[in-house]
């Protein structure tokens, strides 16, 4: 299985960036997709989750609400993280996961995920 994520780079405050996540190994239309980013000096943390089939349930940390949005394509294997309005606290390394969870109570936690893809550095200029 290899979760591989792209689309990092450099933006400057106030900009947009979209990262991918490609899956092999898996079809990730049963699997709840995620994204966890973790900065420079901080622990990683819970971004955005989407769960399976068509993603009726969405989730987000309260730093992201309103300028993030996750969403998947299942006849592409991917999952995507559109990131608007970005600020120097978004700068981290993003890494997408997937989980064959059976339920959703845990999906903001790390231990919630089966697969782990290697991270896609963001930098974000003010």
């Amino acid at each position: 299985v290899q979760l591989q994520a792209s689309g990092g780079g450099s933006v400057q405050a106030g900009g947009s960036l979209r990262v991918s996540c490609s899956a092999s190994g898996i079809n990730i239309q049963t699997y709840v997709m995620a994204w966890f980013r973790q900065g420079p000096g901080k622990e990683r943390e819970f971004v955005a989750a989407i769960t399976w089939g068509a993603g009726k349930w969405i989730y987000y940390s309260d730093s992201v609400k309103g300028r993030f949005t996750i969403s998947r394509d299942n006849a592409q294997n991917r999952a995507y993280l559109q990131m608007n309005n970005l600020n120097a606290e978004d700068t981290a390394v993003y890494r997408c996961a997937a989980s064959d969870g059976a339920n959703t109570y845990n999906v903001k936690e790390s231990g919630y995920y089966n697969y782990w893809g290697q991270g896609t550095l963001v930098t974000v200029s003010s």
